[in-house]
């Protein structure tokens, strides 16, 4: 063997290949001196092209992904090996900023500084490392916090078609933990319009939360290979987090299923053969790869929060499937309820938690959601009798549940932050205690008598009453004032 062989880590080694395809974002090189490893970062076209190897043809070909557009690139052209992996930045310097997968800034402002460089690609952490202990995260959304709590180093999807409100859920969730918890918020937006996260930086800079906030952005017109490592960029940035600064870290991933969806992509480009429906055969390894690295661990927590969009609303979509099984609780939104006006569009019975347990949540608390969605199920079962039938056929017991439910339903309304401008109704944020308290009253039957609209888009259950008596005080001064007017005359 040759001792003065050279290798990559050699500053002075400056390992070259050449390009010998192109066939849109897949790129073909071929290396004579050192092939490059999987997952290698190279540059062509004076370093306007990042391509990532994706596999080795042979001992001297390896074929890549292209992350940036491939204009420009041709046969014979020179490629550099960077001699490792996509990295991102990392440091208290990337707090505020808007970052793409390559680490660019991309708020037009100038470059951060007191960062340092790490590699995307990480193992999960060590079972040794992970804290066995259940910790609920409270969101000061009423119906999130009552029937489907979060985990603290969980993670929750957010289920929906297109336009039931995924993203508005997910930007109301921001506001309320950055107010909450002196953790950290990272937004990860996978495949997402340019106008959602110049709407976010906005409200968010408004809000006054952007001081502890990092967002990641691969959009809809990026090439499949950057929009499928934009995740993992987000998620090194987490773990810095996390692990350096002993923070709790809450990621929000705006859309899990773009992730795939690239996977897909990217999987179709490289002349794999599809699975089920389309999807590439190594879904599920992609899947845990992002997924396993999300963890509460000795020194912190990624509590992740993930949007998941469901192909034409059918929840036994593969994307789907294999997301569902990495999740603590799974929220899912409705169509039926936002036709409504039932906000957040939250589908009770079909949403759950792992964490909805007596150990965990209490025994009060768990009882309580057990008669919640034992009322709300009662009804909907209630609810073909009185379309066609009418309210008058039910039992004296069965109007008393509708009521109940009924007004459930309004009260686990609440009008968000993010939203006041659209709605002119002022945010609210509920605590749990509040929200068990005026769940509790009403299937006691304390607000029977209370229209239902008394009960819709409130904070705390006190809020019905006080909106009542106004309008009472209300109604007897209209009441007098033409009566005064009259004996004048």
């Amino acid at each position: 063997m040759d001792t003065n062989q050279t290798t990559p880590d050699d500053t002075s080694f400056m390992n070259t290949g050449m390009v010998i395809s192109v066939r849109g974002s897949v790129v073909d090189i071929v290396f004579e001196a050192h092939l490059p490893p999987i997952n290698s970062l190279l540059h062509a076209h004076d370093g306007k092209i990042a391509i990532e190897v994706l596999s080795q043809l042979d001992a001297q070909r390896v074929r890549g992904i292209a992350l940036t557009a491939t204009q420009g690139l041709a046969r014979g052209m020179v490629v550099e090996d960077s001699g490792g992996p996509l990295q991102t930045p990392v440091g208290k310097g990337i707090l505020s900023r808007m970052f793409d997968v390559f680490g660019n800034a991309i708020d037009r402002q100038p470059a951060p500084t007191e960062i340092q460089w790490r590699s995307v690609h990480h193992a999960p952490p060590a079972l040794a490392r992970r804290s066995t202990k259940s910790e609920i995260f409270a969101t000061g959304i009423k119906l999130i916090d009552v029937l489907m709590p979060l985990e603290r180093g969980g993670k929750a999807g957010l289920f929906g078609g297109a336009g039931v409100g995924k993203t508005v859920l997910l930007t109301e969730m921001i506001h309320n933990m950055v107010g909450q918890h002196a953790g950290v918020s990272i937004f990860c937006g996978i495949g997402e319009r340019c106008r959602e996260g110049e709407e976010l930086y906005r409200e968010m800079k408004e809000a006054g939360v952007l001081d502890n906030m990092v967002m990641v952005f691969g959009q809809m017109n990026e090439p499949p290979g950057a929009r499928f490592r934009v995740g993992h960029a987000a998620l090194t940035m987490a773990e810095y987090f996390r692990d350096d600064e002993n923070r709790d870290v809450l990621l929000l991933v705006d859309n899990i299923f773009r992730f795939i969806q690239a996977g897909m992509e990217v999987s179709g480009l490289m002349g794999q053969m599809p699975a089920r429906l389309g999807y590439q055969p190594t879904m599920g390894t992609e899947l845990s790869r992002l997924e396993e690295r999300i963890a509460n661990t000795d020194t912190g927590a990624i509590t992740s929060i993930q949007a998941v969009y469901v192909p034409a609303d059918d929840f036994t979509d593969p994307a789907a499937v294999h997301t569902f099984s990495h999740l603590s609780a799974s929220i899912v939104l409705s169509r039926k309820r936002a036709s409504e006006g039932l906000y957040p569009a939250i589908d009770p019975l079909q949403s759950s938690s792992k964490m909805a347990t007596p150990g965990i949540i209490g025994k009060r608390h768990y009882a309580l959601s057990q008669e919640i969605r034992r009322t709300l199920a009662q009804y909907a079962e209630l609810r073909d009798i009185i379309a066609m039938l009418g309210m008058e056929q039910l039992s004296p017991e069965d109007h008393k549940v509708v009521g109940r439910a009924r007004r459930l339903e309004r009260f686990l309304t609440q009008p968000f932050f993010t939203t006041e401008q659209f709605t002119g109704h002022k945010g609210k944020l509920v605590s749990l205690s509040d929200a068990l308290d005026g769940c509790e009253r009403i299937l006691r039957d304390e607000f029977k008598d209370y229209p239902e609209s008394a009960l819709y888009m409130i904070g705390a259950i006190d809020e019905a009453r006080k909106g009542v008596d106004e309008k009472v005080k209300q109604s007897t001064t209209e009441q007098v004032q033409p009566a005064s007017s009259t004996s004048e005359s």
